[in-house]
């Protein structure tokens, strides 16, 4: 039996879990068996990392396989509403739950608001209303739970530090 690892994060899962299956199993296998690991409520679809759409459950794991395996999410919201602020400007989209943290920021950065790719490079997304700033892997599913699925994020330029020395 030849096995594949997968990586995936979810809504209520917590952290970025693992698990390795046969690579002849099915998407529907996979998801029942996050489900039961999880005792997950309630009906929920599982994404492939940066995909628009569902997994077909009965696609086979093998034909959706990287180099690394499969990085999945599973969740109950089929989109995310994603809000993101910056100076005067607000700007609103809809993602799938597992678009990364980075894919989105490069969209916001690059696409909406025209910077290069340096000036990109100097921001970066914070959840509204707090500090936190996710980690460009995290899937914007596992910041959103349903029946709301939504986050709100603050662009904000990283921290110039004038007078630091090195010790």
């Amino acid at each position: 039996m030849q096995t594949i690892d997968i990586y995936y994060q979810g809504e209520g899962v917590g952290a970025l879990e693992h698990l390795e299956f046969d690579v002849d199993e099915t998407f529907a296998a996979l998801q029942a068996a996050i489900v039961d690991k999880h005792n997950i409520v309630g009906e929920i679809v599982l994404f492939i990392e940066d995909e628009a759409e569902p997994v077909e459950g009965s696609a086979k794991l093998r034909d959706k396989a990287g180099r690394a395996g499969i990085k999945a999410h599973v969740h109950r919201c089929r989109k995310i509403e994603v809000v993101i602020h910056f100076k005067e400007k607000t700007v609103r989209h809809e993602f799938a739950p597992g678009a990364t943290i980075a894919r989105i920021k490069h969209w916001v950065t690059v696409r909406k608001f025209g910077m290069t790719e340096e000036e990109a490079s100097h921001h970066h997304l914070q959840i509204a209303g707090t500090t936190d700033q996710p980690d460009p892997g995290t899937h914007i599913g596992t910041l959103a739970s349903c029946p709301k699925c939504s986050v709100a994020f603050d662009l904000v330029t990283t921290p110039k530090v004038n007078g630091w020395e090195d010790a």
